[in-house]
């Protein structure tokens, strides 16, 4: 049995849910989302909550229960507060900067690495060395982040690159003499 499964996905003020055949569309205040769940699960609307359910008892239709719940819980999240990753850049000389609606990264290449704004997410750049990603869907914010970092992930000698805030990075010892 999913313990996450089981637990009903509360609706608050202003967000309303739509079925339309396997999917769920979930309206809020900073905008909508849609999931399209698995053919062996069940999603229910009952007032002001969202159940999900297993269709019978296989191991498949268990694996997609707790799965499809956080994905409409995350819907719900995204809709009502938003997601949120913040970067950081350590490193002598490496600094972000919007130019226009393109986000311009100095991370010690030959060249500038720039990537375009997408529609669904809202980068801000409040510091030369932090940058912030937002938007309503998990997935499209995280991937953008990931996506970023890959560019100059942070090396384990001296700590330089891109890193999430929190984000706590083993360091080595370098040579000794």
């Amino acid at each position: 049995m999913s313990r996450i499964g089981k637990n009903p996905i509360q609706l608050p003020d202003g967000v309303t849910a739509t079925m339309d055949g396997q999917q769920i569309e979930i309206k809020g205040p900073k905008g909508r989302l849609r999931f399209t769940a698995a053919a062996n699960v069940t999603i229910s609307i009952d007032d002001r909550n969202v159940v999900v359910a297993p269709r019978g008892n296989s191991k498949y239709a268990r694996q997609l229960w707790g799965m499809s719940r956080t994905m409409v819980a995350n819907c719900v999240e995204g809709v009502t507060k938003g997601f949120r990753k913040d970067l950081q850049l350590t490193g002598v000389g490496y600094r972000a900067q919007m130019q226009g609606k393109n986000l311009s990264l100095a991370l010690g290449l030959s060249h500038d690495v720039t990537f375009p704004q997408q529609d669904e997410l809202m980068i801000s750049v409040p510091a030369p060395t932090k940058i912030v990603i937002e938007g309503t869907d998990k997935q499209k914010v995280g991937q953008f982040a990931a996506e970023i970092r890959r560019i100059r992930p942070p090396e384990p000698y001296k700590g330089k690159g891109l890193r999430y805030e929190g984000e706590i990075v083993q360091r080595k010892v370098g040579k000794k003499k």
